[in-house]
């Protein structure tokens, strides 16, 4: 659960860090491809949704999927919303939202592409955003080791349960910066005139 005001922000400037049972990553979004993709997104991580929550399908060099209440990609938030497919490549690291055969049927499951460049899924899923920092522990998850479960065996199931500690929200540090330099530029130039004003299916 993160305290950032995500309704007084704009979305680009936005971060979300993953802390992870292999460390931490670092998501930019792309509110400008899939606005109402970003902001549910967001909405979600505000609200701790995604805290504790498992990487319950992965498959090292195509993708890590996460985000299903229930653990084994049958669960979400209890809505769906539209499907926004974009111009986006599902190239290594970017996060896209997971959905059954039905295009508007996304909620709250997402995946984050391994591989170099999964190309059968672009137009296909809403790309929303892309790791900006530690596509190391991207690697890592990728990396750990599965079992085959479910009705057709595919072996993506983690041995061991590998967990989201939470996502924290935040505006992004060069963001932040600028928006300080502007606030003392605005300052001094107020002291000198004397006027007081002072962030898969796959």
């Amino acid at each position: 659960m993160t305290t950032l005001d995500i309704t007084s922000v704009d979305h680009s400037r936005v971060e979300a860090v993953f802390d992870t049972d292999k460390g931490a990553m670092t998501i930019r979004f792309l509110p400008e491809k899939a606005p109402n993709t970003v902001r549910n997104f967001l909405e979600l991580s505000h609200k701790g949704f995604y805290d504790g929550l498992t990487f319950h399908r992965i498959i090292k060099g195509f993708m890590v999927q996460a985000g299903c209440p229930r653990g084994d990609g049958t669960g979400g938030p209890g809505y769906m919303i539209d499907a926004e497919f974009n111009d986006t490549v599902h190239e290594r690291g970017v996060l896209s939202m997971a959905r059954s055969q039905d295009p508007d049927s996304a909620g709250s499951q997402f995946f984050i592409v391994h591989g170099d460049h999964a190309s059968h899924l672009d137009g296909a899923y809403t790309a929303f955003g892309r790791v900006v920092e530690g596509l190391d522990v991207l690697d890592a998850l990728a990396s750990v080791q599965t079992r085959a479960s479910g009705p057709n065996g595919e072996p993506s199931t983690p041995v061991e349960p590998i967990r989201i500690r939470g996502v924290n929200l935040r505006v992004a540090a060069e963001e932040q910066a600028a928006s300080d330099g502007e606030a003392e530029s605005e300052t001094a130039s107020a002291g000198e005139s004397g006027a007081d004003e002072t962030a898969v299916d796959a």
